[in-house]
């Protein structure tokens, strides 16, 4: 067994989570772990806001309010962000009457238009759970444990795994999803690339569900069992879109044999090292998962043998509006066999030769063996 692969540095998600992290921990620190005292801060800072308008306005303009109210769309809940918002509004308007300064049309209509969207957005995210700082860890950090479900454990020497997920227009959330385990002390690895129904943010909760059920089955289930599982979990989910289609991949790592198992997936491309061939697995797979009860999944088997490449993949690497479907693959297994096959990069790569636009959600796993 090779030794354990050393950590990769941050993701841009791990380097958020501890910013938030650090940023609860100094409002503790300060006192200002509650929403009260955060409540009492920012309206203190709007009366501070107010006396720099009236004694100091060529440094402190009325748009210094718009800074506090975005800080407090951050950290407060409803209830603090509509004392907030009252505090400032009837400082504003104090000012004007008492004739301590004046403000322009403009002024009143963007403090109006301000006032209105964070509020809503406040209302929004409360409606959804995540109130203030907090709640932005909750998310970034649940969104992390579940995209730990998609690592690949350690392998033997020669065997690598490589993945690549771009979300449609570089969203946070994406559809298509990975899970893996390894049995039998590590010699029978199993893999499964999911694309849950819809894109982006509005496959992004589903996807996340759906990913943190799959990763508590596969390789706690004989491999056979594992998509008929997954099918009827989505049968008992109450979701609009409540299907997705899947490929479940098992390998057995001291010999190279494999089986392959479709759900409604398009069909993976064997690479063959020794002909040079891009071999399109292309048999008769089972319907998608979450809508027949009781569905089969007939099995591919195959072996891969040193310097061959299996690749699994979803649509949106492959589809395009009103274009062949065949013809993407095709481009596929071009690209394939111009970067894997010659060694000159990697599942990244694949996909930036093919070009596929950002309209949907797009996955790439390669399996190689050196």
């Amino acid at each position: 067994m090779t030794p354990p692969v050393p950590a990769p540095p941050p993701s841009r998600r791990r380097r958020a989570t501890s910013a938030l992290e650090q940023l609860r921990a100094l409002l503790h620190r300060w006192g200002l772990g509650s929403q009260q005292a955060l409540t009492t801060l920012l309206v203190g800072l709007t009366v501070l806001a107010s006396a720099g308008i009236v004694y100091a306005r060529p440094w402190v303009p009325p748009s210094t309010f718009i800074l506090i109210e975005l800080l407090g769309a951050f950290l407060l809940r409803l209830r603090g962000m509509l004392v907030l918002c009252v505090a400032i509004v009837a400082q504003v308007l104090g000012i004007a009457f008492a004739g301590l300064g004046e403000f322009t049309p403009g002024t009143y209509l963007l403090q109006g238009i301000a006032i209105a969207a964070l509020l809503a957005f406040t209302a929004h995210r409360e409606r959804l759970g995540l109130q203030g700082a907090p709640g932005d860890l909750m998310i970034v950090d649940l969104r992390d444990r579940l995209a730990a479900h998609g690592q690949v454990p350690a392998l033997p020497h020669g065997w690598h795994v490589e993945t690549a997920i771009r979300s449609a227009h570089r969203e946070a959330f994406s559809g298509d999803f990975v899970v893996s385990a390894a049995r039998e002390h590590g010699e029978l690895l199993e893999i499964a690339l999911v694309d849950v129904s819809g894109k982006g943010q509005d496959a992004g909760v589903r996807s996340l569900q759906l990913s943190g059920a799959l990763a508590g089955l596969i390789g706690q289930l004989p491999s056979a069992d594992f998509l008929p599982a997954a099918n009827a979990y989505l049968l008992g989910q109450d979701w609009d879109e409540g299907f997705a289609t899947a490929v479940h991949l098992t390998v057995r790592l001291a010999t190279g044999e494999y089986t392959v198992a479709s759900a409604g997936h398009l069909p993976p491309v064997h690479l063959h090292a020794g002909s040079g061939v891009v071999e399109l697995l292309s048999g008769s797979g089972g319907p998608v998962l979450g809508v027949v009860p009781g569905a089969r999944f007939p099995v591919l088997r195959g072996t891969i043998d040193p310097g061959d490449c299996l690749l699994l993949y979803t649509d949106g690497l492959v589809e395009t509006p009103g274009g062949d479907l065949d013809l993407g693959i095709d481009r596929l297994r071009g690209a394939a066999e111009d970067v894997l096959a010659t060694r000159r990069g990697n599942a990244e790569d694949v996909i930036a030769k093919i070009g596929a636009g950002e309209g949907d959600d797009r996955a790439l796993l390669v399996v190689r063996r050196g």
